[in-house]
């Protein structure tokens, strides 16, 4: 049962849902304490375990009954509604049926004798349908059906059974008797495609964790490294579905800062004032707390040039809602919107493509400048001392003002202000961007032109 335990959370993984080292360690501990004998408490023990956002409740339910499933029902025994006469009667019709035809013997025998189909009948099947080859939950209906044909499931079936029926009758069984023979090979039946059908489900899901596991790491270090604007839709779908678990890892590098930010540094002034009393002798020591969580307020642009990025950066943030204190986002073109409550009521992935549908891309109509003199003017009281401004753009604004006046009111109010910009650093004096100007006011500037430097970057917002 471990084992199967373990490839269920390897499955769980490869379908996306983030699952720690110490969260399986929580299901075996919880497993060991209950049992595996009270199937209703086991799925809830490792549903509570494992499963931390209800976005990942589906596919937990999807994968359990295929890793935990009990193979299907068991076909039905006919000894248990036929005489001993009626079962001979039946087996010598069959062979003189079925003669040397030993595909249809064997669906016969499953269907007609209740003989359940073997591990090793499974695997012969499967592998004869192309079952190691599939990857894709979609594909199970189909090479169910590719299981059965290759028993004989097709129209010299129904052309057997008819002949069966015949030969019974001759051979002097009941009319009653027979449409029970056929009520069972149609019980039979049923079970023996959900048998099938569970058989494909959990080869599917287990090849898929091991292409996850074998293939996956290498792909998405690969895909990281590369600049997002030479990505094709395909590649970038796929970084998608790695964001969580980058986020995951990113979350469990700010927790750690967190808790070491629990213990405060020396607090100097504090500690003196304590032990006056002592003569000063620092018996008392006292810490300055620092308040770790950040305040966010980012400031997006989603024309066409950064988009991609803005796609990535929203996601990765969001995912990360624990370890901040409070996140207010805006994007822009040539003027800004507040899309924060996006981000209230949906998830991260959803509240992301309803952000850039409902702000579709434009050419060459950038106004960086206007979107910070409107921010200013509408929204400039969501940002305080501890707020941390971060802009996301590559400062290109068409020749247009770009309102440093703006740009240093909100550096005033703010604890900090971060640039994060797609464009390669030797072209930030090119053509119409204003990013030059910007720079020396910026707390700091990082250049994001990939996963892994945008992924760096929103790892040093959670720096002391």
């Amino acid at each position: 049962m471990d084992q199967r335990i373990v490839e269920f959370i390897a499955g769980l993984r490869a379908a996306g849902v983030r699952v720690s080292l110490a969260e399986s360690a929580d299901a075996f501990r919880a497993i060991e304490a209950i049992g595996v004998t009270q199937r209703d408490w086991f799925r809830v023990a490792l549903q509570t375990t494992l499963i931390k956002d209800a976005a990942d409740a589906p596919e937990f339910e999807r994968l359990f009954p295929i890793y935990f499933g009990s193979g299907g029902p068991p076909l039905f025994d006919p000894n248990r509604e036929l005489s001993p006469d009626e079962m001979r009667m039946l087996k010598d019709a069959l062979r003189d049926l079925l003669g040397d035809e030993t595909r249809l013997r064997q669906l016969m025998r499953y269907l007609l004798e209740g003989l359940n189909p073997t591990r090793e009948e499974l695997d012969r099947l499967g592998k004869r349908a192309g079952v190691p080859l599939a990857r894709h939950p979609y594909q199970q209906p189909w090479l169910t059906r590719r299981m059965l044909r290759q028993l004989g499931m097709d129209d010299e079936f129904e052309a057997l059974m008819a002949r069966l029926i015949e030969q019974l009758e001759r051979m002097g069984m009941s009319r009653a008797t027979l449409q029970r023979v056929g009520q069972i090979a149609e019980e039979n039946l049923r079970r023996l495609e959900e048998q099938f059908e569970q058989y494909v489900g959990a080869q599917i899901a287990q090849n898929a964790a091991k292409d996850a596991r074998e293939r996956q790491p290498l792909r998405t270090t690969d895909l990281m490294r590369r600049s997002f604007s030479t990505l094709n839709e395909r590649e970038l779908a796929d970084l998608r579905l790695q964001v969580r678990r980058l986020a995951a890892q990113l979350r469990s590098r700010a927790a750690l800062r967190q808790q070491r930010g629990k213990r405060g540094a020396l607090d100097a002034k504090r500690t003196l004032r304590a032990n006056l009393r002592h003569a000063n002798v620092p018996i008392e020591l006292k810490h300055k707390r620092r308040h770790q969580k950040p305040k966010l307020v980012l400031l997006c642009d989603v024309s066409t040039s950064v988009r991609p990025v803005v796609d990535f950066m929203l996601r990765m943030v969001y995912e990360l809602h624990d370890q901040i204190h409070s996140t207010h986002s805006f994007v822009f073109i040539d003027d800004i919107t507040d899309v924060s409550a996006e981000f209230a009521e949906h998830r991260p992935e959803i509240a992301v493509e309803r952000v850039l549908a409902d702000n579709p891309p434009g050419y060459y109509n950038t106004n960086l400048g206007h979107a910070l003199a409107h921010f200013c003017k509408d929204h400039l009281d969501t940002v305080d001392h501890r707020t941390t401004v971060i802009v996301l753009g590559d400062a290109r604004n068409n020749y247009l003002d770009p309102r440093i006046d703006a740009f240093d009111e909100i550096k005033k109010r703010a604890r900090r202000i971060i640039w994060l910009n797609p464009e390669n650093s030797r072209l930030w004096a090119t053509g119409d961007s204003d990013m030059l100007r910007y720079y020396p006011r910026c707390d700091a500037v990082h250049e994001v032109g990939n996963l892994a430097q945008l992924a760096e970057a929103v790892d040093r917002l959670f720096d002391p």
